[in-house]
């Protein structure tokens, strides 16, 4: 390793060990004492065991359970391009609180307990690009930073990945989804992302979580447009949906 290189593992290294000594080895969801911090993720064990894994089987498409036989009405009107979804949780109550805390109470670190918890999705195998999700320019500003972009850097750093958020663009601002109807949601989302320099590649957008597709669909229209030889998603959470 050469000097520098040393050098600058080491002030890592020491920062670390500052930043464990001022700061109490508390939980940033419960607030709970934390005996060992595993990965630094800051999210105690218990409130990790409360994050539900989706279980199997799952629609081949969009990775919503479903009852084998049955037509997933989920993506039943997707249109091409985003080829497939998987998401690592239910978005219950604890895995809502950490939703909350990345997004709304700055607490980006989160993030890294997300990454943890998705770092084995299907669309993560092989070599891949990963690409948040934009936000647009005034929740960027009102936020501080992307909540995407952030599990995205730790997803990133957990499997080798290169994370390109430089790829995709919001083009306008859109109207926040919480209240919006599944085909509002669509028609709020239509148009709202622009891709250039995704040819070849093999992208894999990431989110937060995934409540009807709309948004993860209307971004993967706009990277398969620009020529990417795949495009999958992956989102820390599922809203709960009824099966079938």
């Amino acid at each position: 390793m050469p000097p520098f290189a040393e050098r600058f593992a080491g002030w890592r290294a020491s920062l670390a060990d500052l930043e464990r000594w001022l700061l109490p080895a508390a939980c940033l969801l419960c607030e709970a004492p934390v005996a060992e911090r595993e990965g630094d993720a800051l999210v105690c064990a218990l409130c990790r065991s409360r994050w539900r894994a989706i279980p199997n089987p799952v629609c081949d498409r969009c990775g919503q359970p479903i009852v084998p036989g049955l037509t997933c009405r989920i993506c039943s009107d997707w249109g091409p391009g985003l080829r497939r979804v998987r998401s690592a949780v239910w978005l219950g109550d604890s895995a809502r609180r950490a939703v909350h805390r990345l997004k709304y109470d700055g607490w980006w670190r989160v993030a890294e307990a997300m990454a943890l918890a998705m770092r084995d999705l299907e669309p993560l195998t092989g070599q891949v690009s990963l690409i948040p999700v934009p936000l647009g320019s005034r929740r960027a500003r009102e936020r501080g930073y992307n909540q995407s972009e952030r599990i995205a850097a730790s997803l990133g750093r957990l499997i080798g990945a290169p994370v390109r958020p430089d790829l995709l663009r919001r083009t306008r601002e859109t109207q926040t989804q919480t209240a919006l109807t599944p085909e509002a949601r669509a028609a709020n989302l239509a148009g709202a992302f622009a891709c250039t320099g995704a040819g070849g590649v093999a992208a894999v957008l990431v989110d937060d979580v995934f409540t009807t597709g709309a948004t993860l669909v209307s971004a993967g229209a706009a990277v398969a447009a620009a020529g990417a030889a795949s495009v999958d998603g992956i989102t820390f959470a599922r809203a709960i949906e009824p099966v079938g």
